[in-house]
């Protein structure tokens, strides 16, 4: 069984917290795309984890975890990752992490790159996390980034590192007048942090594909959401990756396997980091009482996110590009504090209703449309069964399931790991 675990809407959905629960019934975890920009945030009974490269699947035991081919790893985050981690008590080796020889390294450059570019772009800023994300995958398709595999042949690597430095430096130091990168300082990047890894490198296409043909249930993890994917999200203000689960083969390094599932996953409500329309946004004390209630701060960065109410157009349009069969809604218990909530239903355009999520440029110009429904003003972090819960929180998760196309199978009332219900049962 081939299983993807992707984000509806603009990520910050819960994609972490799900995966952990739902990996109990697998063999493998696979990140397939991004790096340290985003962080999946996990409750449980060993305590409190964010990951931001790490597939969530790590902390379960006897689970195996694979960094695929489409991340760019920052790898001294990495080895900080994994240091905190097993003071944690995460057992960490090369039996539970693979690391694909595929995937591209984040250099510290690309880190500085990211921040001038933001800087110089000021109230025009994109919203980047400042991690060097765009930068390195444009070097992956300039051709000029370094490999991870790469690391496993040093002398033919370092020879590399002055070509690339002398490139570099026509940005850094010739474009935005900054100190220049130095070579020594690469190889010396290399030689702390990349040494450390070299027992989890290795080529993972040949051991899903083999796990594959032995019967291994394998999930793939996304990061962030449809809207932030480079294609089909609200560009310019995406991720520079493919977030949707059509990739996730890709990306994982089994280019020639097929999703049996899409699990999507969305939160009962709106959530927004960084910049770009977002059409169903709340403002003033109506967003920061929400804000509150869901403790919607960046898991990766700390900003404090935008939100909004559930958005029906932007998640019926992420449904349909991540391909879903069944949709987990989560943070639903954090609505209970209302008696009256709203949903974005439409959009008007110009003093027109429009249903189907537009390109882009018209998001500007979009206004939301808000039905009220009744909400259920008591505390559902307790329920377990689909018959705990009252009948109001019934009737939205059956609005949203009817206004979106899609089966909710997963109802998360809670962060920890067993405050979920399984609607099916």
């Amino acid at each position: 069984m081939l299983t993807s675990i992707c984000g509806i809407n603009w990520g910050d959905e819960g994609k972490g917290r799900m995966v952990d629960l739902l990996s109990e019934k697998f063999d493998i975890v696979c990140r397939y795309q991004g790096g340290n920009n985003a962080g999946h945030t996990v409750i449980n009974d060993r305590g409190e984890f964010v990951l931001n490269l790490l597939p969530s699947g790590i902390l379960r035991e006897n689970v195996v975890n694979v960094m695929g081919n489409g991340m760019v790893i920052d790898i001294r985050h990495l080895c900080n990752e994994m240091d905190k981690l097993r003071a944690a008590g995460i057992v960490i080796t090369p039996d539970n992490l693979k690391i694909s020889d595929r995937a591209v390294i984040t250099m510290p450059y690309h880190v500085q790159q990211d921040c001038l570019e933001e800087d110089r772009l000021a109230g025009k800023k994109f919203g980047s996390t400042r991690r060097g994300i765009a930068p390195v995958y444009a070097d992956k398709y300039f051709k000029k980034a370094f490999r991870m595999g790469e690391l496993l042949h040093k002398e033919r690597l370092y020879a590399r590192v002055a070509d690339i430095v002398e490139w570099k430096n026509l940005t850094i130091a010739g474009g935005y007048k900054a100190q220049p990168v130095k070579a020594e300082d690469m190889i010396a990047y290399f030689e702390e942090y990349g040494t450390r890894l070299l027992p989890y490198i290795c080529d993972v296409g040949v051991y899903l594909n083999e796990a594959h043909a032995a019967g291994k249930n394998i999930m793939f993890e996304a990061q962030l959401g449809a809207l932030r994917d480079i294609d089909f999200g609200i560009y310019p203000y995406t991720s520079s990756s493919s977030t949707i689960a059509a990739y996730a083969p890709v990306g994982a390094g089994v280019p020639n396997l097929q999703l049996d599932n899409s699990v999507g996953i969305m939160k009962a409500y709106s959530t927004c980091v960084g910049e770009g329309p977002f059409t169903a946004e709340y403002f003033g004390e109506k967003a920061e009482r929400l804000r509150k209630l869901g403790g919607e701060y960046g898991a990766a960065t700390g900003r404090p996110r935008r939100v909004g109410p559930f958005d029906v157009v932007a998640s019926r349009y992420g449904i349909r590009c991540q391909g879903a069969k069944e949709i987990a809604l989560t943070k639903l218990d954090v609505l209970s504090d209302y008696e009256e909530l709203e949903i974005c239903t439409a959009y008007e355009l110009d003093g027109k209703k429009i249903t189907e999520f537009p390109f882009t440029d018209a998001l500007d110009k979009c206004k939301p449309v808000f039905e009220k429904v009744k909400g259920w003003h008591t505390d559902i972090s307790g329920c377990r069964k689909k018959e705990d819960l009252p009948r109001e929180a019934l009737d939205y998760i059956a609005y949203i399931e009817r206004a979106c196309g899609c089966h909710i199978r997963y109802v998360s009332v809670g962060a920890e790991r067993d405050a979920c219900i399984d609607m099916d049962r």
